[in-house]
């Protein structure tokens, strides 16, 4: 099944879901689109992944929707992955594809999504609510930011001492195990025709899975 990513910025998710598709042979990345040029780019042009850049600033939702969409058929995409991309997927393309869109969110939603909730605005958030527990989320895209059914999660502690920064380190980490097995448990029910059931979450008592240890995602 081929993949397409759409990212804004460097990258590090989008670098996960490349090293992982060596791994299995359910879906393969087949495009990036970026509306600006970023640091994922060089990423792509080093594993010879095509790049498309669509640019959204000050162009009609319409426009962008028609030319997202003929990129998308050009390459025969199936499945669409976020990976740090900044804007709002125009409702066509949201359309055409759900229930083959992903996300991946840096807190545990419903709590702390939303517009303006992404990066450090997300982990600050966390950190001056005091709560205990944050982590990441993987879910499907819908016409409004964050909201989404769950596909799985992973819970990350949130320490006493902990500064946004720090809690943004250990919860990438996560990001970058938690997304690409998302990934294929999408893909292998796609390809089943069947409709994808909720991941088992990781508990914060389970060790962190190796990257050929399947059994936390049955």
């Amino acid at each position: 099944m081929n993949v397409a990513i759409f990212a804004s910025g460097g990258g590090t998710n989008f670098q996960a879901l490349l090293d992982h598709q060596a791994e299995q042979n359910l879906w393969r990345v087949a495009l990036l689109v970026m509306n600006r040029e970023a640091g994922a780019k060089q990423r792509a042009d080093a594993a010879g992944v095509p790049v498309r850049v669509i640019s959204t600033k000050d162009r009609d939702a319409n426009d962008v929707a028609a030319e997202t969409l003929a990129a998308l058929e050009e390459h025969e995409i199936g499945v669409i992955l976020l990976s740090g991309y900044l804007r709002l997927l125009p409702a066509e393309v949201v359309g055409r594809y759900r229930g083959r869109i992903l996300n991946i969110h840096p807190a545990l939603l419903p709590d702390f999504g939303g517009k303006g909730m992404y990066g450090m605005n997300v982990h600050r958030a966390v950190v001056e609510a005091d709560v205990d527990t944050s982590g990441a989320t993987v879910h499907f895209v819908s016409d409004e930011y964050d909201e989404g059914a769950i596909l799985g999660q992973w819970q990350v502690e949130v320490l006493s001492n902990d500064t946004p920064e720090a809690l943004a380190a250990r919860v990438l980490r996560v990001e970058h195990q938690l997304y690409p097995r998302a990934v294929d448990h999408l893909c292998a029910a796609l390809l089943a025709r069947r409709e994808p059931e909720r991941m088992e979450d990781v508990r914060l008592d389970e060790p962190p899975p190796t990257p050929h240890q399947t059994e936390a995602w049955a």
